[in-house]
């Protein structure tokens, strides 16, 4: 399978959704996509996504129909003013990202650990449906 490269730079979806809502509200809209590394292991899918900074019970995760959704949203908590900021490029807000999983998946197995700043998903794959070899009996006719 080919490995798809995220790539963060340019999202035309939230990329329209920044212009909208600066020309429109006068704001900036505070969301992010956050990156995923997704591989398989011979009996499971695996998920691994930064989110440093995050209350892991702000982060909530859906698996239907093998697709994988991560949502959620991280607070700045700073007493700095904006117009302080010489640079700022650590996103805070709301989060939404959702990825078609590369196996058929038992979403009821999945489990979830946060663990220094990374969230890991593991969820186990469905067992293959091996075809059934039926013997025929052949019966002679007398």
């Amino acid at each position: 399978m080919a490995i798809i490269k995220w790539t963060p730079i340019f999202d035309p979806f939230q990329e329209m959704d920044k212009m909208l809502s600066n020309n429109w509200m006068g704001n900036q809209l505070a969301s992010f996509v956050p990156a995923m590394d997704i591989y398989q292991t011979p009996n499971a899918v695996m998920v691994e996504t930064p989110l440093a900074g995050i209350d892991p019970a702000e982060v909530n995760i859906q698996i239907e129909n093998d697709v994988l959704t991560i949502e959620g949203k991280s607070e700045k908590k700073s007493e700095i003013d904006e117009e302080k900021y010489w640079r700022k490029e650590v996103q805070y807000g709301s989060f939404h990202r959702s990825v078609a999983l590369p196996a058929s998946v038992q979403a009821d197995g999945a489990k979830a650990v946060y663990e220094n700043g990374i969230l890991k998903i593991e969820i186990p794959k469905k067992e293959e449906v091996k075809p059934k070899t039926v013997k025929i009996e052949i019966k002679n006719k007398k």
